[in-house]
């Protein structure tokens, strides 16, 4: 259970729990089932069923105190004593959420150690931003995840470097343009404080812009602040100043202005664009994007692969093999692919070409690789490569591998191959999913429910899917966005 000390009487057959600091509500989760554990750490252990739990261990290995380290360095101590992780089935229908003291996290994300790692990072920067200090309504949910964003994004700069954090952002601004690109400029779910209106459901505000347009503004305070380390000190008291509380927006900005009174005076909450109110209450994308110029020779060699297939004819071999993607990160590989995504469909020769070069290889790699692979297999009609699909989505039963390709049979020629499929498997779904995979295949009238949170990875995948703008009494619905809570 998210509790910081527990106890069984095996006599009794009765397991207690207590929590000694107080903890909002919604954070508040137990799970049951044959769970073993392995230490990892003096403070933090791998919970999970005995068939995945050397897996677990090993995918991990002392990780989670180095993060843990270097989180602690940045923000001050870690207040809940047990930083523990239990995974779960497939069918679970959230990535990953920060429990106080047992991050619950989908089993799926083991098949990729860089999705893994920034899954579990942003869980535990949820330590310090969400579970000891919490926005005080759902409609500001930005001030967890926008915070624990931009913090889990300083653990992994440290702990890895700028680039590799950069690359990883690059990949989540993109993703954001594009939900953007799909519902629209001015679409209310896009602004930081979105309000309750009839037809509005929480879970609707668990999207790229809770997440990626609360980072740009963090990022924003960050660079009005001067320097980075300072603003890490002003993240370290704003903790200690408000830890155990609920705090709504304004808080955040008096506090920031109190602590930065040059910049109070300067007026830069009322700077022309760039105007805090506007941010808060505007839609649309980000009024500041941090520059990911260091990532540059990550990301370059992705978009110089990328403008080699935009041509109406496939690039010849010999240009190709100066590109040499088994050596790609998982993140590479995935920015290349949601790029191509974004150029489809395709000519048949172009994508009968990237087949021949890279289908081999993308089977061999993790499911975020094969998602998005097979999403352009989809939408590009590619039959030679449909038992691919057929066993991707025999295999995999999470909501954020199941909903996009579905989306996409059904938008296409294949929506009689979805409904085989969904029949074959949905007997091992989580109903909620099965309720949203029968309004996407069969047209129901009820809006589908919105996708819980991943972390993410903290991860959206690559190309959003919105219903239309809603009638009144319905739901909006964003059931593409897969983030970590």
């Amino acid at each position: 259970m998210s509790a910081s000390r527990s106890s069984y009487s095996k006599q009794d057959r009765v397991f207690e729990f207590s929590m000694e600091l107080p903890v909002p509500s919604y954070l508040v989760a137990l799970v049951a089932g044959e769970l073993q554990h392995v230490d990892v750490g003096p403070r933090s252990r791998v919970w999970a069923e005995p068939c995945l739990l050397s897996c677990a261990v090993k995918k991990l290995g002392g990780s989670v105190e180095r993060w843990l380290g270097v989180a602690e360095e940045l923000f001050g101590p870690y207040l809940w004593g047990r930083c523990d992780l239990v995974f779960l089935p497939p069918s679970f229908p959230i990535v990953a959420m920060e429990n106080p003291c047992l991050t619950f996290i989908i089993a799926s994300i083991l098949e990729s150690s860089e999705f893994l790692l920034i899954d579990v990072v942003h869980e535990i920067a949820h330590g310090w931003f969400g579970n000891a200090v919490t926005n005080a309504t759902w409609e500001e949910m930005w001030l967890s995840e926008g915070l624990a964003t931009y913090a889990q994004r300083r653990i992994t700069t440290e702990a890895y470097g700028e680039a590799f954090t950069c690359l990883e952002t690059a990949v989540r601004l993109d993703a954001l343009h594009r939900q953007l690109r799909l519902l629209g400029d001015n679409n209310p779910v896009s602004r930081l404080q979105v309000k309750f209106e009839p037809g509005v459901n929480p879970s609707s505000l668990m999207n790229l812009f809770t997440y990626e347009k609360g980072f740009c503004f963090v990022a924003y305070l960050s660079q009005l602040s001067g320097d980075v380390r300072r603003f890490d000190c002003f993240l370290r008291d704003y903790i200690s100043e408000f830890k155990f509380k609920s705090v709504v927006a304004q808080d955040l900005i008096d506090y920031f202005l109190t602590y930065f009174p040059e910049l109070k005076d300067a007026a830069v909450s009322q700077r022309e664009g760039l105007e805090f109110e506007r941010w808060l209450s505007g839609s649309g994308p980000p009024l500041f994007e941090p520059d990911l110029s260091a990532g540059g020779a990550l990301t370059r060699p992705v978009q110089d692969l990328c403008d080699l297939w935009r041509t109406s004819k496939a690039p010849n071999l010999q240009t190709l093999e100066t590109f040499d993607l088994s050596a790609w990160s998982t993140f590479q590989i995935v920015l290349f692919l949601d790029r191509m995504l974004d150029l489809s469909p395709l000519p048949q020769d172009v994508m009968a070409s990237l087949s021949g070069c890279y289908s081999s290889l993308f089977d061999g790699l993790n499911a975020e690789v094969q998602i998005r692979w097979l999403q352009m297999v989809v939408r590009n009609s590619f039959y030679p490569e449909l038992p691919r699909v057929r066993a991707f989505l025999h295999k995999h039963t999470s909501r954020m591998y199941t909903v996009p390709l579905y989306d996409d049979l059904v938008a296409g020629v294949m929506k009689c191959v979805a409904v085989e499929i969904f029949n074959e498997t949905q007997r091992r779904l989580h109903p909620n999913l099965r309720r949203t995979l029968q309004q996407i295949l069969f047209q129901t009238a009820s809006s589908p429910s919105p996708s819980p949170p991943p972390c993410l990875t903290p991860f959206p995948q690559p190309v959003a899917t919105a219903t239309a703008s809603p009638a009144a009494g319905t739901t909006i619905a964003l059931r593409d966005v897969n983030v970590s809570a």
